[in-house]
């Protein structure tokens, strides 16, 4: 059984993979992974893989410390099966690199286009060739509706939830449907240019938030909220010997 350990920005999750299947998914602290020492007596686990992009606390390493499998750290010098182009590989985040490798994994050979909804709205391509160009990062959701507060005088902290007209009636429903539609749109935006230039292109979307998407493009998009967890589970499995 794999053991995928997924510390991200907000949120820590750990997953069990046996070979290519997902068995089990908890989410915990990224401050403290309580969760491990029961994960690890329910599950025979034979191997981990640990992507962070913080910084661990003593906390969190002593829980890692304990774990009594090999654990692969993934940074910029791991094998990864597809080939990386980025030009300062020891600045990519784990969870970029990690989405790309799930789905060329999941479609060898396409043009894809990976868009991961998350504390940042992130824009990854790979080609066909299993090349990763590269990508763009965005604000996410909740970092806008807290910018717009935080940098202004008299903005609120509005909650994402509610009303969501084509047009603000209140400022409310003006700051929610600016921030969500505006979303939408750039999300649409990069769809549209993409497939311009790559015209059988896929796209996946991933990550924490969710979106509608009222657009003549939603028959190209796949979506995965557990995008990056299977792409380190493939990162884990190729540096293995399992391709």
């Amino acid at each position: 059984m794999n053991l995928i350990i997924d510390i991200g920005n907000t949120v820590a999750k750990v997953a069990l993979f046996d070979q290519t299947s997902m068995v089990e998914v908890v989410y915990d602290s990224n401050q403290s992974l309580d969760c491990l020492e029961a994960v690890c007596s329910k599950y025979n686990v034979r191997k981990a893989i640990v992507a962070t992009v913080i910084d661990l606390n003593e906390c969190v390493l002593a829980q890692l410390g304990k774990l009594p499998v090999p654990i692969l750290w993934l940074n910029c010098n791991t094998p990864l099966p597809v080939t990386n182009l980025y030009e300062t590989p020891e600045t990519l985040g784990y969870d970029r690199m990690a989405a790309v490798v799930a789905a060329n994994d999941q479609f060898p050979g396409k043009d894809i286009l990976v868009i991961d909804a998350g504390t940042c709205i992130t824009y990854e391509f790979i080609d066909s060739l299993g090349q990763y160009h590269g990508g763009n990062i965005s604000p996410g959701l909740w970092m806008r509706l807290k910018a717009l507060h935080q940098f202004t005088g008299r903005l609120p902290l509005i909650n994402a939830e509610g009303r969501l007209p084509d047009m603000g009636k209140d400022t409310e429903t003006a700051i929610r449907s600016g921030v969500k539609k505006g979303i939408e749109y750039e999300i649409a935006g990069y769809i549209t240019a993409m497939k311009h230039k790559y015209p059988e292109l896929l796209v996946f979307l991933t990550g924490g938030d969710d979106f509608s998407f009222d657009t003549k493009l939603k028959s190209v998009i796949f979506a995965d909220r557990f995008l990056v967890l299977k792409g380190l589970n493939r990162i884990l499995n190729y540096n293995n010997g399992r391709i």
